[in-house]
């Protein structure tokens, strides 16, 4: 396979940029105008080309695309560019703003220029700044020219890294998520219901206005952390916290800067959103503006699937692009309208299919709590043996409100939950309890699971032991590998959890209390929070492996969370079905025991997926059951 790093210089201005507008509402404005493409095959020579449309269509035809992996710094951009406005789909593509992130941690930039600086101690050219505002036909032919040199400089300096980050070990196997995950956007096939969006938009905007009324706080009672903290618990959401700067100590971060505030802005309970807005003072909630863009979407072309590799310090997915399809809303009133807007085209379906409990199955395996790994291989029902446990009945007489706090404990309590926000967290769900009641139940679930709790303090010594440069493993050996002087835990793909500037902030009767820096400011570290981002780390492999095996038959065009969105073809909607499911049972070697389950189902539309789960999944689980046997 041959490797063609490149990249496209484009028009653009100061109302005509990314910094102002989408990628997808970018490349498909009229306006759009590719300047040049700087091109490089495998060692050769890089090659600057410009002209007419039809001049680099003709160009770019040359190369043998269907035998190439493509490699970009920012593919997304010119993966899209290739494939809407030149009908060119590559073999492969790559990313070193990705593979940056992947190596070097989401903590710092992943711009070209930091990469270069960074790792190459070589500096990115600054030539791009005098085409500001100009097209094509404004260039001089010394101007151009010195525009392809700048150029040329950029793919030298994308190839080089791509190379670095391959040669300190960068997991080939990612090469193939990294590719699935920008194809997604690349090759967009989801369609919009224009109509749809028009009225959801406007029943968005008389929601907000009830939501807010229904809030019933002034603004000096809005501006207050206390109350502001309190309206956002009584909405099932844990009021985000940072360590003071001024006082060292535990505060809300409510700030305007504090990014974990912001996201929240993003939520899927649009009563969060209105809340949230009008704290930050913003006349429109994000589902108003992310309805907006999609029936500006719908107006040009299909929706491309964008979502960023290693977006999250965990190696997550994050959204990207200003939609965020990862936080569409499923609750409260308008809960599934905008997913339900988005639909399969002509002749196709869209096969949802989720890991079921795979963090709470995670933690129970990474801590060898064999009961509990075993219940879930069965099938038995977990929530029901937990509530059995905290109120001391035989399950058979577990009601179903006992079983909803049993599951509340299990998909909660994993990761060190103490009552107080336990309490916080099902009064959120509508069943109140008491202080004492709470911390019943959490005791009952750590004295029922004590290898779970065991393995919190494991991640706490592994803590401790790399702010003193000691290797201490947590959980089953060999699966992650901590490296204390770098501050990194190495995963079975050899891409690691990093820590950077590891450092005690009090020291108390109870111990060392740690933090780190995160990308968004100091974080609060300790055995419960790194147990949770293990899992959560480990659990994104599992679902990256998923997506390559899906993607070998049907296109994934979307991952949300723990779930793959998949298009298959109308006709084969069973036997698609029935692959998916296969492939959500996967087990790579390095989880051999992991008791994996998955539940899918399929639809016209993104938000009707789950309409007919149980008979879809009873389906595919019996033909599976049946071929293993």
């Amino acid at each position: 396979m041959n490797f063609i790093t490149l990249d496209f210089e484009t028009f653009y201005s100061k109302e005509f940029s990314l910094s102002k507008m989408t990628t997808e509402q970018y490349i498909r404005s009229p306006q759009f105008q590719t300047i040049g493409v700087g091109v490089k095959v495998n060692e050769g020579v890089t090659e600057w080309a410009s002209g007419t449309h039809e001049q680099l269509k003709e160009y770019l035809d040359s190369f043998e695309w269907d035998k190439s992996m493509v490699i970009g710094q920012n593919t997304m951009f010119d993966g899209a560019i290739l494939s809407w406005l030149y009908g060119i789909h590559p073999k492969a593509l790559a990313d070193t703003m990705g593979m940056s992130k992947a190596m070097d941690g989401v903590h710092i930039s992943a711009s070209l220029k930091a990469q270069a600086e960074r790792h190459l101690d070589e500096r990115k050219g600054t030539e791009i700044v005098n085409a500001f505002g100009k097209r094509l036909e404004d260039f001089s032919d010394d101007e151009l020219a010195r525009y392809g040199d700048y150029c040329i400089q950029d793919v030298e300096l994308t190839y080089a890294l791509f190379k670095h980050y391959m040669a300190q070990g960068f997991p080939a196997r990612e090469l193939k998520v990294i590719d699935v995950t920008l194809r997604m956007y690349t090759e967009p096939k989801l369609v919009l219901d224009a109509p749809a969006l028009v009225n959801h938009l406007k029943e968005v905007k008389l929601r907000k206005q009830e939501l807010l009324d229904e809030v019933k706080l002034d603004r000096k009672e809005l501006m207050s952390n206390a109350l502001f903290a309190a309206q956002l618990e009584k909405l099932e959401v844990t009021p985000p916290r940072k360590i003071s700067k001024t006082t060292n100590k535990e505060t809300y971060a409510f700030a305007k800067t504090d990014m974990e505030f912001q996201a929240l802005q993003e939520h899927p309970d649009d009563r969060v959103q209105a809340l949230v807005a009008a704290r930050l003072g913003n006349k429109s909630t994000l589902e108003e503006t992310r309805t907006q863009r999609f029936i500006g979407i719908a107006e040009r072309g299909p929706l491309p699937g964008p979502v960023s590799y290693y977006g999250a310090h965990t190696g997550r997915w994050s959204g990207t692009d200003k939609i965020n399809l990862q936080n569409l809303p499923s609750r409260g009133k308008n809960g599934k309208k905008l997913k339900k807007t988005i639909g399969a085209p002509e002749g196709y379906l869209l096969v949802e299919a989720d890991l079921s409990q795979i963090e709470a199955r995670m933690v129970a395996w990474l801590a060898g709590q064999d009961d509990l790994v075993a219940a879930f291989a069965k099938g038995e029902d977990v929530y029901k043996i937990m509530a059995a446990k905290i109120y001391g009945i035989p399950i058979e007489e577990v009601t179903g409100q006992q079983r909803f706090i049993g599951k509340g404990v299990i998909l909660g309590c994993g990761y060190g939950m103490g009552a107080v926000r336990f309490k916080a967290q099902i009064g959120g769900m509508g069943v109140e309890i008491t202080e004492q009641e709470s911390q019943r139940i959490v005791q009952t679930y750590r004295s029922t699971y004590t290898s779970i709790k065991k393995l919190w303090y494991r991640a706490n010594d592994c803590i401790v032991g790399m702010h003193g440069n000691r290797n201490v493993s947590y959980g089953i050996t060999g699966i992650m590998r901590p490296d204390a002087v770098n501050n990194r835990i190495y995963m079975p793909n050899n891409l690691s959890l990093i820590y950077p500037e590891l450092h005690i902030t009090e020291t108390t009767q109870r111990g060392s209390q740690f933090a780190y820096k995160g990308r968004r400011g100091v974080e609060r570290f300790y055995g419960g929070l790194l147990t949770e981002n293990t899992c959560q780390a480990l659990a994104k492999l599992i679902i990256a492996e998923h997506m390559v095996l899906i993607n070998r038959k049907y296109h994934v065009t979307l991952t949300v969370h723990d779930s793959v969105i998949a298009l298959v073809p109308e006709a084969e909607v069973e036997e698609a079905a029935k692959y998916i499911y296969k492939c959500m049972k996967f087990v790579p070697e390095w989880a051999t025991g992991l008791p994996l389950d998955s539940e899918l189902g399929y639809a016209k539309t993104y938000g009707n997926c789950d309409d007919n789960v149980d008979e879809v999944t009873a389906m595919c689980a019996a033909a599976y059951n049946e071929e293993i046997a």
